[in-house]
This record gives C-alpha cells, sequence and structure tokens, in this order.
C-alpha cells in the first residue's frame, strides 16, 4: 500500500475496515496515552528549545556594545584615579559615554550575594566606570595599554569571557530541546508499533478469515493505519492542551526569581503546540504501516 492510499485509508471512513480493528482493549488506551505523554512532555521540550533562543538573545543584547573598567587603588587615591580613567576615555576613538558608578549602584550589584547593608565605604571594593562603545567599534586593545600606561588599576572587561559561555550553554540548552523532541517521537513511534503489533497479533484469526474471503493486504493494514493514527492524533490533542495550559500556568520570570529563564511561549509563539498532533499523527501513520506489513508478512 502507497503512502497516498494509507494518507486516504487515514481520512475516509470504512465502517467494514475498522471492525478488523477492536476498538477498545489494552492497544487502544495504550496507543493514546502514549500519544498523550509524548505531546506533553514534547510542549515542555519545544518551550525550552525556544526560551533557550531568547535567553541567548537577551544575554547578548545585555551585553552588547558596552565593556566595564574595573578601577584597582587606596581610597584616598580611588577619586583621582577614576578622574584619570574618565579623562582617558573621553579622548578614547570608538566610545559613545563612559561614568563611573556610585556607591549606592555597586551596593545593589552585591546586594543579591552580600544583602543591602553592605558597608562599600568600608570594604577594599574596586570602582567600576560603565562605558558604551559608539557604532564604529572600540579598540579594546588600545585601550588596554593606554590604561596600562597612565592608569595602572585601571582593567578593561570587554565582556568577552562572558559572551562565550553564555552563548555556548544557550547553544546547548536549544541542542537538548531538539534532542528530547526527536527522543520524544521515536518513543512515540515505538510504543505505537508495540501497540499495533500486539493488535495485530490478537487478530491474527480474524485476519486469515479476511484473507479467505479475498482481502487484500493493503486493505487489512488500511483498517490498523487509519485505526491506529486517530488514536493517537486524539491522544496528541489531549497532549498538546494539557502541556500548553501547564505551560500557561508557570509563575512569571520576575515571581520565580528568574530561575525558570523564561521558559515559555510569546505572541504566535503559542499556536506552535498545535502542530504537534499533526506530527504525532505522521509517526503514528509511519509507524503503524511499517508494524502492519511487516506482522503481515509473518502472518502469511
Amino acid at each position: 500500500m502507497s503512502l497516498r492510499r494509507s494518507l486516504a485509508a487515514m481520512i475516509l471512513p470504512d465502517r467494514q475496515a475498522d471492525r478488523v480493528v477492536p476498538p477498545s482493549g489494552p492497544t487502544a488506551w495504550l496507543t493514546t496515552f502514549t500519544a498523550g505523554a509524548m505531546t506533553f512532555l514534547a510542549v515542555f521540550a519545544l518551550a525550552l528549545s525556544l526560551a533557550s533562543g531568547r535567553l541567548a538573545d537577551r544575554w547578548a543584547g545585555a551585553l552588547a556594545g558596552t565593556a566595564t573598567i574595573r578601577i584597582a587603588a587606596p581610597a584616598d587615591q580611588m577619586a583621582v584615579q577614576t578622574a584619570a580613567v574618565l579623562d582617558i576615555l573621553k579622548t578614547t576613538p570608538g566610545i559613545a559615554s563612559a561614568r563611573a558608578m556610585t556607591d549606592d549602584e555597586q551596593r545593589a550589584l552585591l546586594a543579591p550575594w552580600f544583602g543591602p547593608d553592605l558597608p562599600i565605604e568600608a570594604l577594599p571594593i574596586p570602582r567600576l566606570v560603565e562605558l558604551t562603545e559608539a557604532t564604529d567599534g572600540l579598540d579594546a586593545e588600545g585601550l588596554r595599554q593606554r590604561l596600562l600606561a597612565e592608569a595602572p588599576g585601571a582593567v578593561l572587561d570587554d565582556h568577552t569571557r562572558w559572551q562565550r559561555p553564555l552563548a555556548v550553554a544557550a547553544s546547548r540548552l536549544n541542542l537538548l530541546g531538539t534532542l528530547s523532541m526527536a527522543l520524544i517521537a521515536a518513543t512515540m513511534a515505538a510504543m505505537i508499533t508495540l501497540a499495533a503489533n500486539a493488535s495485530l497479533a490478537a487478530n491474527a484469526q480474524v485476519i486469515k478469515v479476511l484473507r479467505l474471503v479475498g482481502a487484500q493486504d493493503d486493505y487489512i493494514a488500511a483498517a490498523f493505519v487509519r485505526r491506529f493514527t486517530l488514536r493517537a492524533l486524539a491522544g496528541s490533542a489531549i497532549g498538546a492542551v494539557a502541556g500548553t495550559i501547564g505551560i500557561a500556568l508557570l509563575p512569571p520570570v520576575d515571581e520565580a526569581g528568574g530561575f525558570l529563564t523564561g521558559l515559555g511561549f510569546t505572541g504566535a509563539g503559542w499556536l506552535l503546540p498545535l502542530a504537534l498532533p499533526p506530527i504525532a499523527a505522521a509517526v503514528a501513520l509511519l509507524a503503524t504501516r511499517a508494524a502492519a506489513f511487516r506482522k503481515l508478512r509473518e502472518l502469511t
């Protein structure tokens, strides 16, 4: 039976052919449950993959075009060193703006680790200078050499060492989501294949009778293809709805403290789970079709 005929058998009802496959039993609920459970997990894997992409863009956007200069000097020389660094930055090409962070701003940066009452003034904490690059870019190495000569206590951090591992982490999260989707599809195909084989074996006598009265293997296989495909489609639809509701019920990023890194869908992305049931049906169709013809050859 060709793939086109398998699709036609799935769409067009045939009551006589449907009688070949029992409407209920272990294979029925196993197929429906497997498709639903795998689709439920696929929704979260899809959300993880999309969230990792948004996370990478957010990290890149937060660090792109910015740099930080860390000034380490004795307390009585900190103001002089800071002024010297700002003077250097004013005459450095490729810098759009630069400013020294205040004690309150540095205290806010350290508050998540040391609490809000950290005595900045009593600790030898370096002064931070934020700078924004111009559109034509910054010669980071040239600025480092100039700082080394004119302000030895100042160190430039262009965020390169932060961007690279963040980008790698985001790409690996994306790869993990993609691999999860592939494993879910393979698991669903394997379970549906087992269910189809069990149903074919349980109906071996019925298949023999059908062959005796002239039924072709194409006709018999079409019945199994249609029934199992529709079961998978129904179960997958339930799993997609349940997974989407579960994603929607996750707490917002601000309430979760950023732990979930924005796991979920945005905008038109909420429509993506609707594509999972047809994909599950296609997986079930191909798996059942292969299992049916293989089992029918064994029963010959």
